[in-house]
């Protein structure tokens, strides 16, 4: 791990220490964040709202804290990783723990919504607290690994200094910019897509039992449909950020043929159809407001359509 002496609060908002960090929250993802820390020779405060979940990381190591406050108090920076955002503010904003914080650097990866991200965001610079939100995309045993995956938002100057100790965590760290939301906005898309593909997965395997195929029978062609996926990624994006959303060789008219058969197939066995009747009505819908002829991308464009309606803060291409 590099590290860098790091000079006082007015030009650095890491504070004058090196190689000393705070962790808050000691479930599966946070024993792994401390962990890390440990292992890479930072100098660790920990603590959970649940006592004894910090014995190993002790053993390890780290020193545990009998309070929140107490813990924020040990290190110019802490790193908070809990459920929610309900659950980050029932421990940081109490009045003990924000004082303590004053005047140091506080980064969160616990996951919320963007707005909830923004709103700690203002609350952190009305407390004279330079704050980082983030998110991780990978899971816990990868935390201290080359494949961990860490994403942030907020102050470029900030991120610049936590460097040197969040490199302890491993893998690849990424700055989004300086919308304190940006990071909880690329997380919420992201869980989109895996939450609704684990979904599609399962629903498949249930799908497929009940015509007598095992799960391993059909694993390696699920992995075939997987590796066509990321080349259907990059073309995606390229239609919805040009208007193309070309339907050459399947449009939409076709896919929600196959999509019928599937709830069909579905139903027919007693499995709910759900998930592919929510597809297939949002592809029917496309296909009537006269997009027949496009390929599949075209429902992010009509779902931005409905959303831009119903908030009134969002446009759509025509």
């Amino acid at each position: 791990m590099s590290s860098s002496r790091q000079t006082p609060l007015s030009s650095n908002p890491a504070g004058d220490h090196e190689s000393t960090v705070t962790v808050l929250g000691l479930g599966p993802m946070g024993r792994a964040l401390a962990g890390a820390f440990v292992a890479a020779g930072v100098r660790t405060t920990v603590w959970n709202r649940t006592p004894g979940r910090d014995r190993e990381l002790i053993e390890q190591g780290a020193t545990g804290a009998a309070s929140a406050a107490e813990a924020v108090a040990a290190s110019p920076l802490t790193v908070v990783c809990l459920v929610n955002y309900d659950a980050t503010d029932a421990v940081l904003r109490q009045e003990p723990v924000t004082a303590a914080l004053k005047g140091r650097a506080l980064v969160n990866l616990s996951a919320d919504i963007p707005g909830r991200a923004r709103d700690t965001g203002r609350w952190a610079a009305e407390h004279g607290i330079a704050y980082l939100d983030g998110a991780i995309m990978t899971p816990a045993a990868t935390i201290g690994t080359p494949r961990s995956v860490f994403l942030y938002s907020g102050p470029e100057e900030l991120y610049e200094a936590q460097r040197p100790v969040l490199d302890a965590l491993g893998g690849s760290h990424t700055r989004l910019g300086a919308d304190i939301g940006r990071a909880a906005a690329f997380d919420i898309a992201l869980l989109d897509l895996f939450w609704t593909s684990m979904a599609g997965y399962t629903h498949a395997l249930a799908l497929a039992g009940a015509e007598g195929v095992t799960p391993r029978e059909l694993a390696p062609f699920a992995q075939g449909i997987g590796a066509i996926l990321p080349p259907l990624f990059e073309e995606f994006a390229e239609d919805a950020e040009s208007g193309g959303y070309s339907g050459e060789g399947n449009p939409l008219t076709s896919a929600v043929s196959t999509m019928t058969h599937v709830v069909h197939a579905s139903e027919a066995h007693g499995i709910d159809a759900g998930i592919m009747r929510s597809i297939e009505g949002l592809a029917r819908r496309t296909v009537a407001l006269g997009h027949g002829a496009d390929g599949f991308s075209r429902i992010a464009e009509v779902l931005g359509r409905w959303s831009g309606a119903a908030t009134g803060t969002a446009s759509s291409r025509s």
